[in-house]
């Protein structure tokens, strides 16, 4: 059985993380969503893979709608953790984002996204 959790060691949530993920990160897009990852390297050492999850406030005022697409996002995650890895590599800070304006309907929709982003960076 696959561990399928997002437990408090994965989320990204520590300012100085996030400040040096949009300094040294490389971004990848795929239909609507959008990455900034940034893989272990000697000069940036990654402790354990961290994920963090933001939608933006421009294109959704509702928080119910903004915290909708951010549960969904982060379920992604966690039913996909093992392709993520396998994409990104086990030692990775990354952030997604939703970059349309639209409400994705269905979490299948979300989830096809999601699985295209991995399987365009393990090509």
């Amino acid at each position: 059985m696959q561990n399928s959790r997002y437990p408090r060691a994965e989320k990204l949530k520590k300012n100085t993380e996030i400040s040096l993920l949009f300094e040294k990160g490389k971004w990848k897009t795929s239909g609507n969503l959008r990455i900034i990852i940034l893989k272990d390297k000697p000069t940036l050492p990654v402790e354990n893979g961290k994920l963090g999850v933001s939608v933006s406030k421009r294109y959704f005022k509702k928080a119910v709608h903004r915290n909708r697409i951010k549960r969904l996002l982060r379920e992604c995650y966690r039913l996909n953790k093992d392709l993520f890895k396998e994409a990104f590599g086990e030692k990775t800070m990354a952030m997604l984002f939703w970059v349309s304006s639209e409400m994705p309907p269905k979490f299948q929709e979300v989830e096809a996204q999601f699985i295209r982003l991995c399987e365009t960076q393990k090509k």
